[in-house]
């Protein structure tokens, strides 16, 4: 039983360590151009004790080929004690990577994105959990003291207050990396977004205002009191800021442009290839002869050969010699008739002979 016990503990510790690691590492896609900026908007008021804030962030959809805003929320946290870590956009040298968000003991590495209130790009600074509860820093948080007593208030010091890019590395991103720190919790267990969060953002890819190239990086709600209350009196919407956001030239068209002499133009010539391949005679000859009922098959090639050998010359001689037959054909039709003219002669010469024993019977009375 012992024995028993110790391999099931074994397992589930494996478990915890495949989903611990497969939470942290929540790819979910790539894109080849980066994402917007992040719009400047104001912070919705907390709405009770026990609610974190989560800031938006630019998520995409294959499905219409546009990024879309998911609005800051706050969430509740499912666990006592759990902090989240943002989602963020990295470069990997071939395309942006999206790295889901996640719950867990301490925030990780969010590829120093600066999305405010508190997430300045490194750790959380917008409250702390102390003695069961949360505690709430009133100089980035958004709350009614009326409603929450448990808040503290330290200044914090945002060097990249100006600074709104969404992802790391490449091209004008964020060169922050990973600390030590941060590669060690990577290791540790984390919990994915719950089911709030995810409802939350099905909502916003669900609604056309929030796609980049319809609010050009200027969402119309930009945060939201709780997930999912996209029509919530209290939604915030996003303040004009800098230039308006189009989707790159390269994207609508450089794009599939460079990738068809790699890609498309191989698939196309593949989907080409296949039917050729199958309409070609010398494969089709195989089944015409393997299958009786196949015959019309043999026909249709013979067509096709004749064409290319001498006796399609035959066929148009045949064709050419047609109009003399025609005129010697009168004269064997001439014969027939004359056959015929016997045919109807015969009874004229009965009537000469029936005629003639007539008169050979007058003569004996005379």
């Amino acid at each position: 039983m012992r024995i028993i016990s110790s391999i099931r503990t074994l397992l589930f510790g494996l478990v915890v360590l495949s989903l611990s690691a497969a939470s942290f590492a929540q790819i979910g896609i790539s894109v080849s151009f980066a994402p917007p900026e992040l719009p400047v908007y104001e912070q919705p008021l907390c709405p009770g004790d026990g609610y974190l804030w989560t800031p938006g962030y630019w998520a995409y959809a294959n499905d219409f080929d546009d990024y879309y805003w998911v609005p800051g929320t706050w969430v509740m946290a499912p666990e006592v004690g759990l902090l989240w870590t943002p989602a963020y956009w990295g470069w990997d040298g071939n395309g942006y990577v999206f790295y889901d968000g996640y719950w867990g003991s301490q925030v990780g590495f969010y590829g120093g994105i600066s999305y405010g209130y508190g997430y300045f790009g490194e750790g959380y600074q917008g409250g702390r959990w102390q003695g069961g509860q949360f505690y709430y820093n009133r100089a980035v948080s958004n709350v009614n003291v009326t409603n929450i007593h448990n808040v503290y208030n330290t200044t914090v010091v945002n060097s990249t207050t100006a600074n709104r890019v969404s992802y790391n590395g490449g091209n004008g991103g964020i060169a922050a990396r990973p600390t030590p720190q941060d590669e060690a919790f990577a290791h540790q267990k984390h919990i994915a977004p719950v089911a709030a969060q995810e409802q939350h953002a099905q909502a916003a890819r669900a609604n056309p205002e929030l796609r980049a190239s319809v609010n050009h990086g200027t969402p119309t709600i930009a945060a939201t009191p709780k997930p999912g209350a996209l029509n919530d009196r209290a939604v915030v919407p996003a303040k004009q800021a800098g230039t308006l956001y189009n989707p790159p030239a390269k994207h609508a068209a450089v794009q599939p442009v460079a990738n068809t002499p790699a890609v498309h133009p191989e698939n196309h010539t593949i989907q080409f290839d296949q039917p050729a391949t199958n309409n070609r005679p010398e494969p089709n000859r195989l089944p015409a002869t393997q299958r009786p009922p196949a015959r019309p098959e043999p026909g249709r090639e013979e067509p096709a050969q004749r064409p290319q050998i001498p006796p399609t010359k035959e066929r148009s001689q045949p064709e050419r010699a047609t109009p003399p037959p025609a005129p010697a054909e009168a004269p064997h039709v001439a014969p027939e008739a004359q056959r015929t003219q016997p045919a109807a002669r015969l009874p004229e010469e009965q009537k000469r002979r029936q005629d003639e024993p007539v008169k050979k019977d007058e003569k004996p009375p005379q």
